[in-house]
């Protein structure tokens, strides 16, 4: 549960504003134009532009994470390894594309049906998270796909899976306040997955 009560903030309201009615330029609000150019559902867009590159913020050399992971450009990891250098334009055009094909389709089928049936900053928040602590599995119960945040997706339950995705707030063990920050009400100038989620339940 969280450590603070999630509330709506007028800072996430216009964030998500911002994004829906870039969404409603193309002709609706499932699907935006990431900067490459390229559509991807409006929650793909929505988790990397107001959660994930604020929060992983952007290093175009490979290096070592916290828990001593070699990372690059938004957080990336897969394949990463030490004297690796990306342009930002490489690293952008890797988010957007990680996050829809290894994180959101992955979550939407594992929370399926309900998944793609929340409101789209839930989504947003979710895959979010996703994209940090990881998809995992339904059995063992690993990642998001094992979590209580699933289940609660899968049961329709949308603040409850808001307040449950709070729960991974730890690395290597520890709780870590930046983790607490991220999961819940954001801190000055970035916004929390539980703040997004909440504020689009209004």
């Amino acid at each position: 549960m969280p450590t603070q009560k999630l509330r709506p903030t007028k800072r996430a309201s216009a964030a998500i504003a911002a994004v829906m009615a870039a969404a409603m330029l193309i002709g609706g609000t499932w699907y935006s134009v990431a900067p490459t150019g390229k559509q991807y559902p409006t929650a793909v867009v929505m988790a990397a532009d107001l959660i994930i590159k604020d929060w992983e913020g952007l290093r175009l050399s490979a290096y070592r994470d916290a828990v001593g992971v070699w990372t690059i450009c938004y957080g990336e990891t897969k394949g990463v390894r030490a004297g690796m250098r990306k342009t930002k334009a490489e690293c952008v055009a890797m988010l957007y594309e990680r996050v829809y094909r290894d994180f959101y389709i992955p979550i939407s089928q594992c929370a399926a049906p309900n998944f793609t049936r929340a409101p789209v900053p839930v989504q947003a928040a979710m895959t979010g998270g996703a994209y940090n602590f990881g998809v995992g599995s339904v059995e063992p119960r690993r990642g998001w796909c094992g979590s209580t945040a699933a289940r609660m997706i899968r049961a329709a339950n949308w603040r409850a899976a808001c307040d449950a995705q709070t729960a991974f707030n730890r690395a290597g063990g520890k709780v870590l306040q930046g983790l607490v920050h991220r999961r819940e009400m954001g801190d000055a100038s970035r916004l929390g997955e539980g703040e997004l989620c909440v504020t689009g339940l209004q």
